[in-house]
């Protein structure tokens, strides 16, 4: 049985810029993809894992099986990017995204630019490939940078579900919004723990 890894303090937490009832429905979201990953999957192999030997499963399960272990993994990438503390770069992220892309505003810049040319719905992760170099990638409905050998540090959720509540069409809002919630402490954690 797959547990939930990530709960909100409260569903208020990051008001103004993300609404209660926005993060209450995400919540709900993420949930419901446990329980029904729950109904499917007989291991105790992590999600992780399952993603890059998905060829070891039944060929009629992989479908159902990457698409909710991507929701899964998403949200809770999403729900570990976001907070109410650390909106700069720090540590070995921050240098390393000055040495790729120049400076801070700069990778914000086309951050922002990635995401908002995202067709469909889906995610923009800033993900470290296989040689350990930062990239920005943009990856349609569950898909996981884990699938391609690349390991996803930070994600913005870019479905609907994550802005229309707020902002309804206008989608650059909730980016822009999204660059005021952001926790880069933990998502510096992440980055220095999987440095090559």
């Amino acid at each position: 049985m797959y547990q939930r890894k990530y709960f909100f303090p409260t569903f208020d937490v990051l008001e103004p810029m993300i609404s209660t009832r926005t993060l209450y429905y995400q919540d709900r979201f993420y949930e419901k993809a446990i329980e029904q990953l729950n109904q499917i999957k007989k291991d105790e192999r992590p999600l992780e894992e399952m993603v890059i030997h998905i060829d070891e499963y039944p060929l009629e399960d992989r479908g159902m099986l990457l698409y909710l272990a991507g929701r899964i993994l998403n949200h809770e990438l999403y729900f570990n990017s976001i907070g109410k503390n650390n909106h700069m770069p720090v540590g070995k992220l921050k240098e390393k995204i000055i040495e790729t892309y120049g400076s801070y505003e700069q990778f914000i810049e086309e951050f922002k630019r990635k995401s908002f040319h995202l067709v469909g719905s889906g995610y923009t992760f800033l993900v470290m490939d296989r040689e350990g170099n930062l990239k920005i990638v943009n990856m349609p409905n569950e898909e996981t940078p884990y699938l391609y050998g690349m390991i996803p540090i930070m994600a913005l959720d870019l479905w609907e579900h994550s802005y229309y509540l707020d902002s309804q069409d206008r989608m650059i809002e909730y980016i822009d919004a999204f660059f005021e919630v952001i926790d880069y402490e933990k998502i510096n954690d992440r980055y220095e723990k999987n440095i090559l």
